[in-house]
């Protein structure tokens, strides 16, 4: 990757501006300037450098907003690699009394890719069955973890007003039945004007089985609770909200 190479040009990512450094295989500095996340703008500089030597971009992170200066330099042809952060880090302990800027980490890529290749890692064109499954991994991650906190929001909700209730819904708060229950009846007053039938009928239009049972266990589990606790009327609003908002997600 790095043979007949002759220049090197470190770039340290940022969502709208990027700091681009080149540098020769010599060391002489023939590029030092902020550069923004712009293809014309990026294509302009890898395209001007092109025409002086064999180009190396190498970046500090090749995935989110390092992404589209990697895709025009291999759309053009020229060699893409990346500086894993902890050599960085140990490289960029080589030059203290020196702020951390971006004009200085560009630099240390720019010289640690010249001096040190070694410590580089290419990068290919991913395939595109991969790409995608990639970005739909961290799409479903994300939204675990959305549906995660939604949920943990909701049962704090429930345990604050009606603890008992909470118990026997917080843990099938993945279940389609039980949101849209909440939904409707996000108050345990509203779960007992309601009435055992009504509740059961909900219930059952997504979960057939379960309704029976668990109908029972919510009257139950309001039984054991007479009164109602300051700020009800106000969970309930944000209950139902919340329902309606892990519904969505899940």
């Amino acid at each position: 990757m790095t043979e007949n190479l002759t220049i090197y040009l470190g770039l340290d990512v940022g969502k709208t501006n990027h700091h681009a450094t080149a540098l020769t295989s010599n060391g002489k500095k023939i590029w030092d300037k902020p550069l923004p996340q712009s293809e014309p703008k990026i294509r302009e500089l890898l395209t001007k450098l092109s025409t002086q030597g064999t180009v190396l971009l190498v970046v500090d992170q090749p995935k989110t907003i390092g992404a589209l200066p990697i895709a025009i330099a291999q759309n053009i042809g020229i060699q893409v690699a990346y500086l894993p952060g902890l050599t960085m880090r140990r490289v960029a302990d080589l030059h203290p009394g020196e702020a951390k800027t971006d004009a200085k980490d560009a630099f240390i890529i720019a010289e640690t890719a010249r001096t040190m290749p070694h410590t580089l890692h290419g990068i290919t064109v991913a395939d595109e069955t991969t790409s995608e499954l990639s970005m739909l991994c961290g799409f479903d991650d994300d939204l675990a973890a959305q549906a995660t906190a939604v949920s943990n929001r909701l049962r704090g909700f429930l345990t604050q007003i009606h603890p008992h209730l909470e118990r026997v819904l917080g843990p099938r708060l993945s279940h389609q039945a039980v949101l849209g229950l909440l939904k409707k009846y996000p108050a345990p007053a509203e779960l007992h004007f309601a009435g055992r039938t009504k509740v059961r009928n909900l219930l059952k239009k997504k979960a057939p089985r379960l309704a029976p049972k668990l109908t029972e266990e919510i009257f139950q589990a309001l039984d054991e609770q007479t009164v109602i606790v300051a700020g009800t009327a106000s969970a309930s609003q944000i209950i139902s909200s919340l329902a309606a908002q892990l519904e969505l997600i899940l």
